[in-house]
């Protein structure tokens, strides 16, 4: 679908502008002369409307340009490197130090008003098929509201993970309703929570339809797998503007949440329509490699033309030209904390896929090398030009998607679910499922079996939870709004502060880090071979290596990860542009 995706133009009197879409989308006759009523009563003409609920996604100010790449960092497992530069407009949004006049994002397009412009498509999406269609399990419209419904529910969780109370708009606009107060995220969660309920029952599993056979559509297993988080999220900690706490809504308890969460959880995994994949490298590569076939470990993801999206960009391994991988000479934004590597064991085949310590040179005659950066620059391995299919030519755009959701969330989920309400024995297969592709089949006695059945407490199995979920999904921004949830944030990024303090020093659980590199390049003169990496490799390997000083970590990058008490700033300030034109019904809590 990624080549083929088509976003229809609807008449302005539904949505609320006409947009100039990209070449890889298909623009319908002129639809001025039809009305809502044989739109939403047509599937052919309901499913244009369905597509372009998420076509604000490719904005420039969007997630394509603004969001994804700046939400989530600066937590124990990730940062950004631009936290680093003083003054930056774009590093205050990670150091938790932003302001409402913040110049990346205070605009009357960012990320905000698409949010809110892919809400009122939704909204009047799911009016007209309510309304004009015959929407049921099993028919094409049932299949078109149910997509409608977790689309405005993945609006709406992004705006509450990012300003956390915000306005409730579950209705087209009118003349009463363009100027809205924010209102309780509590009554926004089980709203959406409800919707996801319904949109569950409509939509079909991972290629149960000839629609779900991509993980660019929503299906079954992805709408449970997000109801899921969003009940664990709604239930959990949050800052509010009377403090840090759990939601005191009974219906957000945590009892009935974690409940929700785990039936839904379960529905997933015994449906067998969803399974990791065998190697953790493989997901990656077939992710780069832009494999869309549903029904493997991706449940969703958010679908980018060619032309559109910054995910490399952004994240990947850094290129510093035109090299044989790709003609965008970007990547290296942000990375994994340098102890992230060290905290693997060396054995866990996620620690190579997941941190990358070198970057690829200038190339010279079109060809460029692995080359080694510093300890302080690590690059999200998960990202990577060398592993698409495509060669990338646009001057900042690569195409790729983001993966949104994947199965290996769904099942700690359930870990963390099931050792909450029915203890730790019931956690235990599903955190030995995550382990066990993680580890080599002849580690299993001692990684997986051994390391999980010494988890006899609650307390202890979710402590090993929250550290798995570093392992499996640092460098997709999971991070924060789960540290967040679990009350966390502050603490375990102090935490991380003192292992970045240690790992400088070469002390506390890093006096065995090596200070020195040593490499070569392999016999396809382009790749790294590496001696060093691991804890104790002291001595020198021979002639035939090069010595790199790995030891230039400072204090200054290392409290430049936050700027403010980071549980005091949960969430960005809404942009002051947002704020002056509400007529005055919006303002900024959390001391901004």
């Amino acid at each position: 679908m990624k080549h083929i995706l088509i976003f229809v133009i609807i008449i302005a009197v539904l949505f609320t502008s006409c947009q100039e879409f990209e070449e890889d989308f298909l623009e319908a006759p002129a639809k001025s002369t039809l009305d809502e009523a044989l739109i939403f009563s047509t599937p052919g003409l309901a499913r244009g409307a369905v597509n372009g609920i998420l076509e604000p996604v490719g904005q420039t100010n969007s997630y394509r340009g603004r969001f994804f790449p700046n939400y989530g960092f600066n937590n124990d497992a990730e940062w950004h490197y631009s936290s680093f530069s003083s003054g930056s407009a774009q590093g205050e949004l990670m150091n938790y130090n932003t302001n409402a006049n913040n110049s990346q994002m205070n605009s009357s397009n960012n990320a905000w008003a698409m949010m809110y412009s892919g809400i009122e498509r939704a909204n009047l999406v799911i009016r007209g098929i309510r309304a004009y269609g015959n929407p049921e399990p099993g028919n094409a419209l049932g299949q078109l509201l149910g997509e409608a419904l977790t689309l405005r529910a993945f609006y709406y969780a992004d705006l509450m993970k990012t300003w956390g109370d915000v306005p409730a708009r579950f209705e087209p606009i009118n003349t009463e309703t363009i100027y809205l107060a924010k209102s309780s995220r509590d009554v926004i969660y089980k709203q959406i929570i409800a919707d996801l309920g319904e949109a569950a029952t409509l939509v079909p599993w991972p290629n149960e339809s000839a629609e779900t056979s991509s993980v660019e559509v929503v299906n079954k297993a992805f709408i449970k797998g997000f109801r899921a988080r969003l009940a664990m999220v709604a239930s959990g900690y949050q800052q509010y503007p009377d403090g840090i706490r759990r939601s005191d809504d009974p219906d957000l308890s945590v009892d009935k949440m974690y409940k929700l969460a785990l039936d839904e959880c379960r529905d997933v995994i015994n449906s067998g329509t969803a399974l990791l994949e065998s190697s953790f490298e493989t997901l990656w590569k077939d992710y780069n490699a832009e494999n869309l076939n549903a029904g493997g470990e991706p449940l969703w993801q958010i679908p980018f033309a060619d032309g559109r999206g910054r995910v490399n960009f952004s994240f990947a391994v850094r290129h510093r030209s035109v090299d044989q991988y790709t003609a965008q000479p970007r990547g290296g934004t942000a990375g994994p904390l340098p102890t992230v590597f060290y905290d693997f064991d060396e054995v866990d085949n996620r620690r190579e896929v997941t941190c990358v310590p070198y970057q690829w040179g200038t190339a010279v005659n079109g060809i460029s090398q692995q080359e080694l950066v510093s300890e302080d620059t690590w690059y999200f391995g998960k990202y990577r030009y060398e592993w698409m299919n495509r060669y990338v030519t646009s001057t900042n755009d690569d195409g790729v998607n983001i993966m949104y959701m994947r199965y290996a969330e769904v099942i700690l989920l359930a870990a963390e679910a099931a050792n909450e309400l029915e203890g730790p024995g019931a956690a235990a297969p599903y955190l030995k499922e995550i382990r066990r592709r993680a580890f080599k089949s002849v580690d299993h006695a001692q990684k997986v079996d051994a390391y999980v059945n010494a988890l006899s407490s609650k307390e202890s199995m979710f402590n090993a939870i929250v550290k798995e979920h570093m392992y499996e999904f640092t460098g997709e921004m999971l991070r924060k709004q789960s540290l967040i949830r679990w009350n966390l944030l502050g603490a375990n990024i102090d935490l991380a502060k003192q292992k970045m303090t240690d790992l400088i020093n070469r002390t506390g659980n890093y006096t065995d880090v090596p200070t020195t590199l040593y490499y070569k390049y392999a016999d396809d003169g382009e790749t790294l071979e590496i001696y060093g990496l691991n804890r104790g490799e002291t001595s020198n390997p021979g002639v035939e290596y090069s010595a790199k000083s790995w030891n230039n970590l400072d204090s200054e990058k290392v409290n430049a990860i936050y700027v403010n008490n980071p549980d005091n700033k949960q969430f960005w300030p809404i942009w002051q542009t947002f704020i002056d034109s509400s007529n005055g019904l919006l303002v900024n809590d959390y001391g901004y």
